[in-house]
C-alpha cells in the first residue's frame, strides 16, 4: 500500500510540474499574454531566420527551433516568462566548431548539428535532474565577460561580407577579416545601404520602446524593396527559395565516430547554456518577485534541444533580449510563448513570400544583437577593479574570437583557478589582541583597540592548512613565535577560517607543536570545526594536543591556559 501511495503522489507531482505557469490562470491575464505574444512573434521571425543563417543551417530551422524550444519550456520549465529558442550566443560557437569537422555546404553538417542538438540537450537536462547547476560557477563574471565579447566580435565579421555585398569567406576570424579588407573596393552600395538602413530602424525603435518590432518592419520593407525596385539585377545577394515543408524527424548519421567531434562542442555549448540560462531565470524572477526553479528551467532547455535537434533544428537557449521584451510587454505566463510559437507554425507556409530578402537584413540584425551582446560597460567596470581580472576578460575575448571557443574557455577557467590557487596558497597568518572591556579578539594591524597579551600569541589561520599553504604557514607562524621572544608560554591558534585540513597541513602542525614543545610552549586550538577535528583525530594530532586544549573560543582559552 505504501508503494502504491508512494507512486501516485510521484505520479500527481509530474503532473503538477507540467505547464506549471498556467495552474491558477485567470482570465485578466489574457491579453497581456496574447500582446507580449505578438511582440515576442515580431522579434522571434527575423531573429531565427538570422540565428538560422548565423549557424550556417537553413532558415526554416530558426522556426523549428524556437517552436522546440518554447513548446518544452512551457510545458517543463518553472519561469513563466522566459522564452527559449534560436541565439546569436551559442549559433556561432557550435557553428564554428562543426564547420572544423564537415564543410558547411556538406548534407553531413546538418546531421551533425541535429546530433549536437540533442548531445547538448542530454547534458544541459542531466544538469537539472541531479542538481549540478553549479558548474556553470566556474565561469567568473570576467569571463563571461570576455567570452561575450569574443562572441560579438565573431557575429560581426561573419556578418561583415553580407552586410558590404561580398562574397562570403570562410576559415579562421583572422582570415575573414582580410578577405573582407581585400573585397572593400567590391563593396555594392545597394547591400550596403539596404543594412545600414535596417540597422539604424532597429535602433531607433529600441530607443523609443523595445516592444517596436523594428527588426520586422526593416524585414518586411527591404524584403518589397529588393522585389519592386529588381535589385537582384544590382547585385543584391537575397535569401533565395526557402523550403517551408514538414521538418524531416529522427537523427541521421548518428554513429560513434560522430559522436567523437561532437563531444566536445556539445560540452562547450552546455556549459554556455546552463549559465546563461541560470542567469536569465534568477534575474527575471528577481525582478518579477516570483519564485523559480533553476534545475527544472535546465530541464526544460535540455528538453527543447533534444526536441530541436530531432526536428532537424540546432541548439536552443534561453534568451535575455526575448525575455525581457515579455516582460515588457506585460506577459504573465508562458500562454505568451506557447500563442507566438503557434502562430509562427501557421507563419511556415509563408516563409516563401521572403525569397527577395536581402541578406544584408539579416546581417544588421545580427550585427545590431552583437552590439548588445558585448558587455562594455562590464569591461570597463573589471578594468578598473582589478587588472588581474581584466587580463582574464582580455585573453578570453581575443582567444574566443581568434581561435576557438573551447579553447578560449579553457584557457580562462584554468588561469582564473591558478590565480585563485595562488591566492589560497598565499594566505595572511593575523595576530591577534584582545579588545579591552569586551571578549573580541582582533588582528593587530588592523585594529586601533586591540592588544596583545604578554606571553600568549594567538593567530588567525582563516583558510584551509593544505599541501600548497603548508610551508607559508609554517614560515608565518615560526617568525610569530621567534618575534614573542622568550617569555611566550602559550600560542592559540585561531582555526574558525580553517574548514579542511588535509595530510601535508597535519604533517606541518605537527612539525610546529614539535617546535613549541622544544621551546617548552603550550598550544591549543580554538573554533575548530567537525571536519578539522576528524583531522586531527586521523593524524594522531588530536591526542597530541589533548581534547582539554581544544575551546569554543579564542577567550576561553586564553583564560583556561594563561595564569
Amino acid at each position: 500500500m505504501r508503494s502504491a501511495a508512494s507512486f501516485t503522489a510521484r505520479v500527481l507531482g509530474a503532473r503538477s510540474m507540467l505547464l506549471s505557469s498556467l495552474h491558477g490562470y485567470r482570465s485578466s491575464w489574457v491579453i497581456g499574454d496574447l500582446v507580449a505574444a505578438l511582440t515576442l512573434l515580431a522579434i522571434a521571425v527575423p531573429e531565427q531566420l538570422a540565428t538560422a543563417r548565423l549557424a550556417g543551417m537553413p532558415p526554416i530551422t530558426g522556426f523549428y527551433a524556437f517552436v522546440a524550444g518554447s513548446v518544452m519550456f512551457a510545458l517543463l520549465g518553472s519561469n513563466p516568462q522566459m522564452s527559449v529558442g534560436a541565439d546569436s550566443t551559442i549559433a556561432p560557437l557550435f557553428a564554428v566548431g562543426i564547420a572544423a569537422v564537415v564543410s558547411a555546404v556538406a548534407p553531413g553538417y546538418v546531421w551533425l548539428i541535429g546530433i549536437l542538438a540533442v548531445t547538448v540537450g542530454v547534458v544541459v537536462a542531466l544538469v537539472g535532474l541531479l542538481r549540478l547547476g553549479w558548474v556553470a560557477e566556474f565561469l567568473s563574471a570576467p569571463i563571461i565577460s570576455g567570452f561575450l565579447g569574443g562572441v560579438a566580435i565573431i557575429i560581426v565579421v561573419h556578418q561583415l561580407p553580407d552586410l558590404l555585398g561580398l562574397p562570403g569567406a570562410s576559415g579562421s576570424t583572422l582570415h575573414r577579416v582580410g578577405v573582407t579588407l581585400s573585397g572593400l573596393h567590391s563593396i555594392n552600395g545597394w547591400a550596403l545601404g539596404i543594412g545600414v538602413g535596417v540597422f539604424i530602424i532597429v535602433v531607433v525603435a529600441e530607443r523609443i520602446d523595445r516592444r517596436l518590432p523594428g527588426a520586422f518592419v526593416g524585414l518586411i520593407g527591404s524584403t518589397i524593396l529588393v522585389a519592386a525596385m529588381k535589385l537582384h539585377a544590382h547585385g543584391v545577394m537575397v535569401l533565395g527559395a526557402v523550403a517551408h515543408g514538414a521538418p524531416h524527424l529522427g537523427l541521421h548519421g548518428l554513429s560513434w565516430s560522430a559522436l567523437g567531434p561532437v563531444a566536445p562542442i556539445a560540452g562547450v555549448v552546455a556549459l554556455v547554456i546552463v549559465s546563461q540560462t541560470a542567469a536569465t531565470t534568477r534575474a527575471f524572477a528577481d525582478q518579477g518577485a516570483y519564485e523559480v526553479d533553476v534545475n527544472r528551467d535546465f530541464l526544460g532547455v535540455g528538453a527543447g534541444n533534444i526536441v530541436a535537434g530531432l526536428v532537424g533544428a540546432f541548439p536552443v537557449n534561453a534568451s535575455p533580449p526575448r525575455t525581457a521584451a515579455v516582460v515588457s510587454a506585460a506577459g504573465r505566463t508562458q500562454v505568451a510563448e506557447l500563442a507566438a510559437a503557434g502562430a509562427l507554425v501557421l507563419l511556415i507556409p509563408a516563409v516563401a513570400l521572403l525569397e527577395d530578402l536581402p541578406l544584408a537584413t539579416l546581417a544588421a540584425i545580427l550585427i545590431f544583437i552583437a552590439t548588445r551582446i558585448v558587455p562594455i560597460r562590464d569591461l570597463v567596470d573589471i578594468a578598473r577593479y582589478d587588472r588581474f581580472e581584466f587580463g582574464l576578460a582580455l585573453i578570453t575575448l581575443l582567444t574566443v574570437a581568434l581561435v576557438g571557443v573551447e579553447q578560449g574557455i579553457t584557457v580562462a577557467v584554468a588561469l582564473a583557478i591558478l590565480d585563485r590557487t595562488r591566492l589560497t596558497a598565499r594566505p595572511h597568518l593575523h595576530v591577534l589582541g584582545r579588545i579591552p572591556s569586551t571578549t573580541s579578539w582582533a588582528p593587530l594591524d588592523g585594529s586601533e583597540h586591540a592588544i596583545a597579551i604578554p606571553g600568549v600569541l594567538v593567530v588567525l589561520f582563516s583558510t584551509p592548512l593544505w599541501y600548497a599553504n603548508a610551508g607559508r604557514f609554517r614560515t608565518d607562524l615560526t617568525a610569530a613565535v621567534d618575534h614573542a621572544g622568550h617569555s611566550l608560554g602559550l600560542v592559540v591558534l585561531d582555526a574558525m577560517g580553517m574548514t579542511d585540513l588535509d595530510y601535508t597541513g597535519a604533517r606541518t602542525l605537527r612539525e610546529m607543536l614539535e617546535h613549541l614543545d622544544h621551546s617548552e610552549v603550550s598550544f591549543a586550538m580554538a573554533r575548530t570545526n567537525k571536519t578539522v577535528r576528524a583531522a586531527l583525530a586521523r593524524s594522531g594530532l588530536l591526542a597530541r594536543i589533548g581534547e582539554d586544549h581544544l575551546f569554543a573560543s579564542v577567550g576561553e582559552a586564553v583564560n583556561a591556559l594563561h595564569p
